[in-house]
């Protein structure tokens, strides 16, 4: 008998969670605080077990894939907008993930905002952001996928200023929605470049045509015919840097930390961030149509993977530190997806959802027993305090830097080994300098890594220290009460925290806390090893019978550039791949990092003041992460404050004194326009954002062609 997967039950896993957010929502009063938590934990956890079902279907039953609509929305001509769901071994391995990490962040927050006033708002949020996710990657079109992605841009902006009364939490949130939008600019024309070229915005049907617009070509700009298929794909993957926050659209991913832990968590380890990355490997039918795109792809990756992981080296904040080290994964799984390995960039997308989650969720249990300080330079000899939280974190570290054996390694070093092939055979800089980003990476990924461990759990107990002159701690989580405390922000004007209840002994964490930590910590160590085999190497989980390609019709590469193939052949299985570990070159650069970390954090504490005034200039640059704040916000408005500035010097001193009034009166209109470029609204300044990232792509692209 053919096993069918239910409509209902698809319908099911996308309702519950909205479900959820409305009464926790809506009926706050009926449902008290308790009943918040419930009605959504509930909700979610019933998602997340049918989701499990669904991807024991199509792995353990043979389940045929599920593309069918569900509701129509409007129909106009031959094009038609509706409901309707995709699920194949891709989608499903999504749901399971975006489920299980939202699961354990909804029982983590009952502990983590268990004194907020906005309790019952946040979770009726998270569920919310849940039910947007879940709406993204089940879609069956590119219409309901553009709902999704415009949802949990939404709800994000809602759950990052979820302390509105912060104003850096209010500019935090307007500057990851406005960047976004920027992406979505250009993720708003590939869309149009794709029904303008298929007539439609149903995958199936454009999957399937794809071929037809190779060799295709239009004339845009500059009166050049370019690439149909390149720039569609380009406009897509526009939209993947703004999600994805790859450079030059990262610098909203780091602020977003103003909001709670817990949507840290949510948004940088399953959901959020990691859609740009599923797009791009669902869209791979298109994308293989165009060297010039993945070229593209390649090169923002590779340079978001290696750049961006060193301005984590000198963050202070440990929720800041986890925040860089997501955008330097993200840039590696990009890599994958730029050399035609997106199963491998989809496979590091599911164990890192762990390891990340885990770092994210450990570091808010440290900020918790530290009373809510985030500074790692007021921490030090934590271990004995928070044992359960020193153990998971030492786990999820070793996942994240690519330990043999622990889950990070598997999909990580394949990146890596994907991306040297590459470079063995495209022969030109893009694969190269892709190949040594991601190398040096693995450097760098342990350097700060441990980095954060030594600080924060070994050496020096640095918690009862008076606080130095100069100290100006970083913005904290707090989940106090808002009028009361107004989060120690609105009453320091240098945004400390006075002393943070340093008098106290820091504590280990409730269970509510440490539970989910230890239900992470398993995945993170053991994930890796049991499914590597089948969804990567095409075997089974020891590597003895060889399978058919896991995602299989989910994703299109064809047999000429199939890398993570190639790999299989040479490895077989988990521990054959992890023996071969100890051996690569990114293992040894690892090492060193660890090396490096333990002696400058561990054993002589005194090196790092020494190596930051030896290496003052590149500190300060990483410390100004580059200037990418700067050239987007600041610049843009620092720019038309000095045009605004000498258009009223000339009007004052030059013009009035030398013409007569009407001259004065003209030169008065023109500084009145010109002084309008500094205008104060953000979205002003986005919009220049748009028309620099257009003017880049287009010498870009030039050059490639």
């Amino acid at each position: 008998m053919e096993h069918v997967i239910s409509k209902t039950v698809l319908l099911a896993i996308v309702l519950a969670p909205l479900l959820g957010a409305i009464i926790a929502g809506l009926f706050r009063r009926q449902v008290g605080r308790a009943g918040a938590h419930w009605v959504t934990i509930l909700g979610v956890a019933a998602s997340c077990v049918m989701s499990g079902y669904v991807l024991w279907q199509l792995v353990g039953q043979g389940a045929a894939p599920f593309n069918e609509n569900v509701y129509t929305w409007f129909q106009v001509g031959g094009i038609e907008a509706h409901v309707g769901f995709m699920i194949d071994k891709l989608t499903a391995m999504m749901m399971v993930v975006v489920t299980f990490v939202s699961l354990l962040v909804h029982i983590y927050t009952i502990g983590y905002m268990e004194e907020d006033p906005g309790y019952q708002r946040f979770f009726s949020y998270i569920s919310l952001f849940t039910f947007s996710m879940l709406m993204l990657v089940m879609s069956n079109n590119f219409l309901q996928l553009f709902f999704g992605w415009e949802a949990v841009g939404l709800v994000s902006y809602l759950l990052i200023g979820f302390w509105f009364k912060r104003p850096t939490a209010v500019f935090a949130n307007l500057k990851a929605f406005l960047v976004n939008r920027v992406g979505d600019f250009g993720f708003l024309l590939g869309i149009a470049g794709v029904l303008l070229m298929f007539g439609t915005l149903d995958y199936a049907t454009v999957f399937a045509n794809a071929p037809t617009i190779a060799g295709q070509a239009m004339s845009i700009i500059d009166g050049h015919e370019w690439s149909v298929a390149t720039v569609i794909c380009i406009c897509l993957f526009i939209g993947a840097m703004g999600k994805s926050a790859q450079v030059p659209l990262h610098v909203w991913l780091p602020d977003s930390m103003e909001g709670p832990t817990p949507i840290s968590a949510l948004i940088h380890a399953a959901t959020m961030v990691t859609a740009g990355i599923f797009m791009v490997a669902r869209m791979s039918p298109l994308f293989e149509l165009s060297e010039t795109a993945l070229n593209f792809v390649l090169f923002i990756g590779a340079t978001t993977a290696f750049f961006t992981g060193l301005i984590g080296i000198v963050q202070n904040d440990i929720k800041r530190v986890v925040a860089y080290s997501t955008l330097s994964q993200l840039g590696y799984m990009t890599v994958a997806l730029g050399v035609s390995a997106y199963s491998a960039g989809v496979y590091h997308l599911m164990t890192h959802a762990f390891f990340k989650a885990l770092l994210f969720l450990g570091a808010g249990s440290v900020i918790i027993g530290m009373h809510h300080e985030q500074d790692m330079r007021r921490m030090g000899g934590l271990k004995k305090y928070m044992p359960i939280t020193y153990w998971t974190m030492v786990i999820g570290t070793l996942a994240l830097v690519g330990t043999p054996f622990f889950s990070g390694f598997y999909s990580k070093d394949t990146i890596i080994e994907a991306a040297a092939e590459h470079a063995h055979e495209a022969h030109n800089w893009v694969a190269s300098y892709a190949y040594w980003a991601v190398l040096a990476g693995a450097f760098v990924t342990s350097f700060y890594s441990f980095r954060l461990l030594f600080l924060t759990f070994h050496g020096k107990e640095r918690f009862h220290d008076p606080v130095p002159d100069h100290y100006v701690a970083p913005e904290a989580d707090s989940t106090e009460h808002e009028e009361a405390l107004s989060h120690e922000h609105d009453s320091h004007d240098d945004h400390g925290h006075g002393d943070h209840g340093h008098a106290h002994t820091p504590h280990e964490s409730p269970w509510v806390v440490t539970l989910p930590l230890i239900l992470l910590a398993i995945p993170s160590i053991l994930i890796g090893f049991f499914t590597v085999g089948p969804m990567l190497f095409g075997t089974d989980a020891m590597g003895h019978v060889k399978q058919l390609p896991f995602f299989l019709g989910a994703i299109d590469v064809p047999g000429a550039h199939d890398i993570v193939g190639k790999l299989a052949e040479e490895f077989h299985g988990p521990v054959a791949f992890a023996l071969h570990g100890f051996q690569a070159p990114a293992f040894w650069l690892a090492l060193g990092g660890f090396v490096l970390a333990a002696v400058m954090y561990w054993w002589k504490p005194e090196l790092p003041e020494k190596a930051r005034k030896a290496f003052a200039w590149p500190v300060r640059v990483l410390e100004n992460k580059y200037g990418f704040d700067n050239l987007w916000i600041d610049g843009f408005a620092g720019g038309g404050l000095l045009l605004g500035k000498a258009s009223r010097a000339i009007d004052s001193h030059v013009i009035d004194g030398a013409a007569v009034n009407g001259s004065a009166r003209v030169v008065d209109f023109v500084a009145n326009v010109t002084r309008r470029v500094q205008s104060g609204y953000l979205y002003h300044y986005a919009f220049a954002m748009i028309l620099g990232l257009i003017v880049l792509l287009a010498a870009l692209i030039r050059y490639w062609r």
